[in-house]
């Protein structure tokens, strides 16, 4: 097994969009195969033609895309194990359900649902397994004659596996250890369906890992139930010495905990649980999205990386080669991790100040745009390098910034009430003399003029300064005072401070 490249695969069905737990899920295949010098193939399991969602696939691969998360091989990259999707894969599948039927690790089944139905209301929690097949519409149970007759006429059917009865099965998972489960618990699944002559998860599952060399299966903690009938399915196939290692990650839970987390839970708190928006192509509903609502993504990756996976230190903010080099399933907690949406706003923000001003300047444009503002790059540099340690999101900078690009129009009440005095306006008066004779209007020099003027008339310092900013930025917030007139310029300070003087009185 040590031998073996490691190859690892993300499998999603394109049943709709995308869930954060799906995006972790492919995160951790992505950083293991990476460590290791491995493949990550994408593969599509789209057998089940009645739950197909238009657009999905699209959706998912451009979710990937925007993560910058690169697959080395699967549908749409290609690879010298494809076709990659599994409804291309239909003969491939026929011939490996034939394998089984003929060695006798499967069977054939015509039970009608009206006949399972009234077995499972004669026998309580009826299972189709190896204490009731005896009692069904099966090849075990009919003749080949019978068998053959029924398929020539048509008769619908399902190919089911033959499970041994009190065998302990033991999975062996990096996450869990040996996980131990008695096959006397499975049923008899159903690997294929004739009337539309696909096969269900279980056997497509099996052989798509085996025929494109997985090495290891990663995947959420939903799918450990089935993971014996897999040993079963790999040992019937005679593929033991190919057979992968598993590991089955954490549950993603409820922020309060008590439950898996849910669309519903996102639209209760006010949180994406989808990498991109989605519209839904049946009731038209549109759901947030982790890049609309303005998160970064090597912030979304590095704050899902870490739950239910810790790097043995105390580090939280990692860029993707430190959580490559870090990554270790072994550290992964086997309960469900708590889904701290909270945690992810703050991942955001500083991944927010870690950016140049620049490169944050340049998301900041378009911002403007929607708010009817053009002005210079420096700019809006100049702003983003004032402003951006107040904010979460790149969106947030026009509250905190706005009164750099349009004048006040109106004054805050509160602010007027507390701030503008009896004196107010001469004084602004006298501090607009006094701007306009500098002629640098650097930030530093402005204060030190300033400043001395204030000492020099004996004024109170915090008076006016505050009455100064109230002019400029229409209420009491904003950076350091001298940065905004500089960002301002002298002639905008100036009508700015005379605009108030006549509005204020």
């Amino acid at each position: 097994m040590s031998e073996r490249k490691v190859r690892v695969r993300f499998a999603p069905s394109p049943t709709g969009a995308l869930h954060i737990g799906g995006v972790r899920t492919a995160l951790y295949n992505y950083l293991f195969a990476r460590q290791h010098g491995g493949d990550f193939i994408f593969r599509l399991e789209d057998t089940d033609s009645q739950r197909f969602v238009p657009g999905a696939e699209e959706y998912i691969l451009e979710s990937f895309n925007w993560l910058n998360i690169k697959f080395d091989e699967g549908v749409t990259f290609g690879g010298e194990h494809g076709p990659y999707r599994q409804s291309e894969r239909r003969e491939i599948y026929k011939k490996y359900v034939q394998v089984l039927l003929d060695n006798g690790k499967a069977y054939i089944a015509f039970d009608t649902p009206e006949e399972l139905d009234a077995k499972r209301n004669e026998i309580a929690n009826f299972q189709y397994d190896a204490s009731t097949r005896m009692q069904m519409r099966n090849s075990l149970t009919l003749s080949k004659e019978e068998v053959a007759a029924l398929i020539a006429e048509g008769k619908q059917y399902v190919v089911r596996f033959k499970i041994e009865p009190n065998e302990d099965v033991h999975v062996d998972d990096l996450i869990r250890g040996d996980v131990v489960i008695n096959s006397s618990v499975l049923d008899d699944k159903v690997l294929f369906k004739s009337a539309d002559e696909l096969p269900t998860y279980h056997l497509a599952n099996i052989v798509d890992d085996h025929l494109m060399e997985v090495s290891h299966v990663i995947r959420g903690e939903e799918w450990l139930p089935s993971a014996p009938l897999h040993v079963l399915l790999y040992r019937a196939f005679g593929w033991e010495d190919t057979m992968p290692v598993f590991a089955h990650l954490p549950l993603l839970l409820k922020p309060e905990g008590n439950g898996k987390l849910s669309k519903r839970d996102g639209d209760r708190l006010g949180f994406p649980v989808f990498p991109l928006q989605w519209t839904d192509p049946k009731t038209e509903e549109v759901s947030s999205g982790y890049r609309e609502a303005g998160y970064l993504p090597e912030a979304v990756l590095n704050f899902l990386a870490l739950l239910g996976w810790n790097p043995g230190n105390d580090q939280e903010i990692m860029s993707m080669d430190e959580m490559i080099k870090l990554f270790d399933l072994a550290r992964c907690s086997k309960s469900g991790a708590k889904f701290d949406y909270k945690k992810g706003i703050w991942f955001n923000h500083q991944y927010i100040q870690a950016k140049s001003n620049e490169e944050i300047a340049e998301m900041f444009v378009p911002v403007l745009a929607e708010h009817g503002v053009t002005a210079p790059m420096d700019k809006v540099v100049a702003v983003v390098g004032l402003t951006k340690e107040r904010v979460n999101f790149v969106k947030e900078l026009w509250d905190a910034s706005s009164f750099f690009f349009v004048a006040p129009a109106k004054y805050d009440e509160k602010t007027v009430k507390k701030r503008w005095k009896e004196d107010s306006a001469k004084c602004m008066l006298e501090l607009a003399e006094v701007l306009s004779g500098i002629s640098d209007f650097s930030p530093q020099e402005q204060e030190k003029v300033v400043m001395d003027w204030i000492a020099a008339k004996e004024y109170h310092t915090g008076n006016i300064m505050n009455a100064f900013r109230l002019a400029l930025v229409g209420e009491g917030k904003g950076p350091h005072m001298f940065d905004i007139s500089w960002v301002l310029g002298k002639e905008e300070t100036l009508a700015r401070i005379m605009c108030a003087v006549e509005v204020l009185g």
